[in-house]
């Protein structure tokens, strides 16, 4: 080939311009920000765009710049950050003040309340819950969702318990720690609220709580920190509330030293909307972005005010970077932040229906788990084949629930009503009667079949109601009550709690005369928990209780009622008979005085309580009855010998002994039987729920770890597993143990509050005696 031959040419060509490619790639590869490579760590990232903001772009960033954004700095490829509630799925869209924007593309699944999640027993729901709503928040262009609410039930009446977890804090954890890695796999944060102890709505925004150290760490805190250090819970919210003189969205022990010290949490903590109070305490306290104080948001608490402090010096640099910082480090982990270089993409969001048949299918299988069968003398499941007339009464029959309840409303596409749903499963072959019985307290919102066309229902006279609904019963083959409360003022809704634990208006009597008419009365209850039903509940023969259970609640029910799905929920929260045999009511520890109240109560929330002063309930927590039979045998347990921390594989069999498929969770409770300091007398430390066909037996295990037998010293920071003996109670119940057998910890060891659950317990030898710690529940 000669060298100056047009093909010779031809090829120094082609090479010069590879080899200007390849270095033009070079520098730009070397010139390309850290932020923007994804090969770096998202620390790494997250360090060098904050050395890239000025500080008016990063006090942007620390406060909300609309009622559910914080700003974006667009020169740098960073969004707008959206957050939306809620903890049961994706809210409408809303304007400034939370005005209703009547968009026509934001209906969302609407699922069941998280206390009948709870109520499942079943973690892999919580896993599938969260999913369902982290994909609708992901096509609707959220990126954190302001849910789970993991509060402690600590009486019956906070307006807030149908959203919370029940009182138990290992079931409430165990539920949490699934609903965040369902939610968080999709793409979008959950924010795990309130933290911490927003435990009533009466007074919620300056309540003053006094809680002992131990009671909040045992307590009210061990859902958040499994939030954290398990399930990598991305955002925390602040509650309301004040404890321990501080309120929580300034609180310096919560936020800096528990959440950010002791547990390691890398994300943000954001306040409840108008959570924040005062600049300085939010600023050095632990407070990172401020959201739902009202514009201009320019002069927010951490706005102007932190800005003009900044330029004083009154506050250090590195505070407001502490916070930017950890705003960064969420964005990176939801992959927020692009090439300003790089055109926008376009939304890549799957086009359709947000809430599609997958979704509404697992709302339906959620609500059927949750529905906890309290009383069946043989009614229950009814035989349509037998039966000609059912008359359903109740004016909850034909309401709608999703709609209401404060910030966890949600818009569905539609929802099956009780009276729809057993309308569809029986058809033309038995002949429904419907008689409403009592006005819904603030009116019950009443089903149509399309949304928007909703309309409350008008006040009649109750003596007529009441008349209409025994004339009704007398006739009927079977009744079936559909009672209960809702989401108005002064029942299940957030703002307010309950004024008492009664059945509103008068729901009490016209059960005594309903099944005086027909004895073949199957009462099925809807709320947030626990009502008084001594006046009547002797006299029925079957009661369910059935939650708030989302769009398809009307089809669960039906499949349940006739024996469809046979129920295995159990109930998440005691029962009591009467509200004063509840902790802070027996204590007067609630409402509070003068702005404060003090959990007098202590460690003994819920059937602590009741168990250990040996009170009986009306249903115990746990309990929940099923269609079959279940048989608990052959406890085994089975120490870890080889491991440096103490870990006890607890095994048995259970059998399904009678004719029907059906589900059992099988309960363990860890009893110290000579504690050296003031303990309960027994708790829940683990569970599992099993699936059995008639006559099927499975060998169950759970392994307890040295967390099983732990209390906090607030003197040693640390969780004590103490030596001793320790009985292991398995069963169906706090009150119904099948199986018990003992285990003894060898040693007492010490792991610090600052210990990631994982991290070995450091060995300390007892020595004078354990550390007694009371209050004035435990004292009595």
């Amino acid at each position: 080939m000669k060298l100056n031959s047009p093909i010779t040419r031809r090829l120094q060509t082609l090479f010069l311009l590879a080899t200007l490619t390849a270095s033009c790639a070079i520098a730009h590869a070397q010139d390309r920000p850290v932020y923007l490579d994804n090969d770096q760590p998202v620390e790494a990232r997250a360090e060098d765009l904050l050395a890239r903001l000025t500080r008016e772009e990063k006090v942007s960033l620390v406060h909300a710049n609309s009622n559910f954004t914080t700003a974006g700095v667009p020169r740098l490829g960073i969004p707008e950050l959206w957050m939306d509630d809620g903890p049961l799925g994706v809210r409408e869209e809303v304007g400034e003040r939370f005005r209703i924007l009547n968009h026509g593309d934001d209906f969302a699944t609407a699922m069941p309340g998280t206390l009948g999640l709870a109520a499942t027993w079943n973690p892999e729901l919580a896993t599938a819950y969260g999913a369902v709503i982290g994909q609708e928040a992901k096509q609707r262009g959220k990126n954190i969702m302001l849910g789970p609410s993991l509060n402690i039930q600590r009486t019956p009446l906070c307006g807030r318990n149908f959203e919370y977890m029940g009182e138990d804090p290992f079931l409430t954890s165990r539920m949490a720690v699934h609903y965040i890695q369902g939610e968080q796999a999709q793409g979008v944060s959950s924010c795990a609220k309130h933290f911490a102890a927003n435990s009533q709505e009466h007074q919620r925004d300056s309540i003053n709580e006094i809680i002992d150290e131990r009671t909040l760490r045992e307590i009210y805190l061990p859902a958040f920190r499994a939030a954290v250090q398990e399930a990598g819970v991305l955002t925390v919210m602040g509650a309301y509330n004040q404890i321990n003189g501080q309120h929580c969205c300034e609180n310096e022990h919560l936020l800096n030293e528990i959440l950010k010290g002791d547990w390691g949490f890398k994300g943000i903590v954001v306040s409840d909307w108008g959570g924040v109070h005062h600049t300085d305490l939010a600023v050095m306290n632990g407070m990172d972005i401020e959201m739902g104080t009202r514009p201009p948001y320019e002069s927010n608490y951490l706005a102007n005010p932190f800005l003009k402090g900044l330029k004083s010096g009154q506050f250090p640099v590195s505070v407001l970077d502490d916070k930017v910082r950890r705003h960064l480090y969420v964005m990176f982990k939801l992959n927020l932040i692009q090439d300003p270089a790089t055109p926008a993409a376009t939304n890549t969001a799957p086009e359709g229906p947000l809430s599609t048949r997958e979704h509404q299918d697992i709302s339906r299988k959620i609500a059927e788990e949750s529905f906890v069968l309290l009383k069946n003398q043989k009614l229950l499941p009814l035989n349509p084949a037998r039966i000609k007339t059912i008359a359903i009464i109740g004016a909850n029959a034909i309401a709608q629930f999703s709609h209401g309840g404060g910030s966890a409303m949600i818009k569905p596409p539609y929802e099956i009503t009780a009276l729809e749903g057993i309308s569809n499963r029986l058809g033309s072959d038995v002949k429904l009667v419907y008689a409403q019985g009592y006005n819904a307290p603030g009116g019950s919102v009443q089903a149509n079949s399309k949304l928007g066309t909703e309309a409350t229902a008008p006040v009649l006279d109750s003596s007529n109601l009441v008349a209409e609904a025994v004339a009704a019963a007398k006739v009927a083959d079977v009744v079936v009550y559909i009672g209960g409360l809702n989401h108005q003022e002064d029942y299940d809704t957030e703002g307010g709690d309950r004024k008492d634990l009664k059945l509103p208006a008068g729901q009490d009597d016209l059960i005594r005369q309903l099944v005086k008419a027909n004895p073949k009365t199957v009462v099925v209850l809807m709320g947030g928990g626990a009502v008084e039903m001594g006046s009547w509940l002797s006299k029925v023969p079957a009661l369910l209780y059935a939650w708030y259970p989302g769009l398809e609640g009307g089809n669960a029910l039906a499949h349940v009622l006739f024996g469809d799905t046979n129920p295995s929920g159990k109930l998440p929260c005691t029962f009591p008979k009467q509200l004063a045999d509840s902790p802070a009511h027996a204590l007067d520890a609630y409402p509070g005085t003068n702005g404060t109240v003090t959990y007098k109560e202590g460690l003994l929330v819920g059937y602590r309580w009741f168990d250990t002063k040996e009170i009986n309930p009306l249903f115990p927590f746990g309990y929940g009855l099923s269609y079959t039979r279940f048989k608990y045998s052959q406890l085994k347990l089975t120490p870890d010998n080889d491991s440096n921390e103490p870990k006890l594989t607890v095994q048995f069999e259970l059998a399904n002994t009678g004719e029907r498929a059906g589900a059992e969770v099988a309960e363990i409770y860890v009893q110290p039987i000579h504690p050296g300091v003031f303990r309960p007398l027994k708790e829940l430390k683990g569970f599992k729920k099993v699936f059995l066909q008639p006559g099927e037996k499975q060998t169950i295990s759970v392994v307890l770890d040295r967390q099983a037998f732990s209390y906090n010293d607030p003197d040693l920071k640390g969780w004590v597993a103490a030596r001793g003996d320790y009985k292991i109670l398995v069963g169906g119940s706090s009150r119904d143990i099948h199986l018990n057998g003992t285990f003894s910890l060898k040693e007492t060891t010490v792991a610090p509050d600052n210990a990631p659950p994982s991290d070995l317990a450091s060995k300390l030898k007892a020595s004078g005696g354990q550390r007694t710690q009371t209050t004035e529940a435990q004292r009595r």
